[in-house]
C-alpha cells in the first residue's frame, strides 16, 4: 500500500507546475504542460501499439494471393521488420543510450547484459518447447522500447517521436509475422489471436507512463534501459528474424531489410529536420 501511495504522489508531482498549489483552480490552470506531455505519451504509444493488431489483420487477409504471400512476400516482411529494428538500434537506442549513460565500459556491459538475458529467455523457452520466434521477438522488444519511450519524453529528448515511429514501424511487420506464426501452429483461432493482439495495445501506454514517472530524474537508468533493449534486439535479429528471412534460391526477400533500414533512416532525417 505504501509503494502504491508513493507512486501516486510521484505521478502528481510530475504533473504539478508552479502556480497550481492553491486548492481552487480555474479551467486554464488545469491544462498543465505535464498533462499535455502525458496525453502525448498515451497517443504516441497507442498509435505504435495499434500497429500490432493492424499487422495481424493484414496477415488475416491472405486469401488475396496465398501462394505469393506465403513465400517471397512473407520472408520480405520478416526482413523488413529486421531492417527497422536495426535502424532503431543504430539511429536511436544506442546513440541516446550512450549519451545518457556517459560511460564507455558501462554502456558496453549493459548492452551485452541485454543480449545475454534475451539469450537465456530464448534458451528457456526452447528447452520447454514454447518457442514462438516471431511472437517472442514482438513482445520482448515492445516492452523495453515502450519503457524507454516514456523515459525519453520525461527527459525531453528530441528523439522521443522518432522512437515512437520506430516502434510502430516494427510492430506492423512483427504483428503480421506473429499472427501467421500463431495461426500456423494452431494454438488458437484467428479471432482469439486478433483479440489477444488488441489487448496488447494498452500495455504500451501503461509501461511508457511508468518510464515517464521513474526516469524523469534518472537519465542513467533511461540510458541503461535503451542499451539493454538494444542488446536484446540485436540477439533477436540474428537468432529469430534473419534466419527466417532467408529462402533457398530466392535473392529478393532480404532486400526487405535494406528497405526497412532505409525507411528508418528517412524517418530519422525527417524528424531531425535534415530534409
Amino acid at each position: 500500500m505504501i509503494t502504491y501511495q508513493l507512486t501516486f504522489y510521484h505521478c502528481l508531482d510530475r504533473l504539478r507546475v508552479p502556480g497550481t498549489e492553491t486548492h481552487y483552480t480555474n479551467k486554464k490552470s488545469r491544462e498543465t504542460p505535464g498533462m499535455d506531455e502525458l496525453t502525448k505519451i498515451i497517443l504516441y504509444t497507442l498509435g505504435a501499439g495499434a500497429c500490432i493488431p493492424l499487422g495481424g489483420i493484414l496477415a488475416n487477409r491472405e486469401k488475396i494471393h496465398p501462394n505469393w504471400l506465403e513465400n517471397e512476400f512473407r520472408h520480405a516482411v520478416i526482413a523488413f521488420g529486421g531492417g527497422i529494428l536495426i535502424a532503431a538500434v543504430a539511429l536511436v537506442l544506442v546513440p541516446e543510450g550512450i549519451k545518457y549513460v556517459n560511460h564507455s565500459a558501462l554502456s558496453a556491459i549493459t548492452l551485452l547484459c541485454g543480449g545475454i538475458s534475451f539469450f537465456a529467455l530464448e534458451r528457456y523457452l526452447g528447452a520447454h518447447r514454447r518457442e514462438k520466434p516471431q511472437f517472442t521477438a514482438m513482445l520482448l522488444d515492445y516492452v523495453p522500447e515502450s519503457l524507454a519511450l516514456g523515459g525519453a519524453f520525461a527527459v525531453g529528448a528530441h528523439s522521443a517521436p522518432l522512437l515512437a515511429m520506430f516502434i510502430g514501424l516494427q510492430n506492423l511487420p512483427e504483428g503480421f509475422n506473429a499472427y501467421r506464426e500463431l495461426n500456423h501452429s494452431k494454438v488458437s483461432s484467428p479471432q482469439k489471436i486478433l483479440t489477444f493482439m488488441l489487448l496488447l495495445v494498452p500495455i504500451g501506454p501503461v509501461i511508457a507512463i511508468f518510464g515517464w514517472v521513474y526516469f524523469s530524474h534518472n537519465s542513467l537508468l533511461l540510458g541503461a534501459t535503451m542499451l539493454y533493449a538494444s542488446g536484446g534486439i540485436l540477439y533477436l535479429i540474428f537468432q529469430d528474424i534473419a534466419p527466417q528471412a532467408h529462402m533457398k534460391r530466392h535473392w529478393a526477400p532480404p532486400l526487405g531489410a535494406v528497405i526497412g533500414f532505409s525507411v528508418g533512416m528517412l524517418g530519422s532525417n525527417i524528424v531531425e529536420g535534415n530534409l
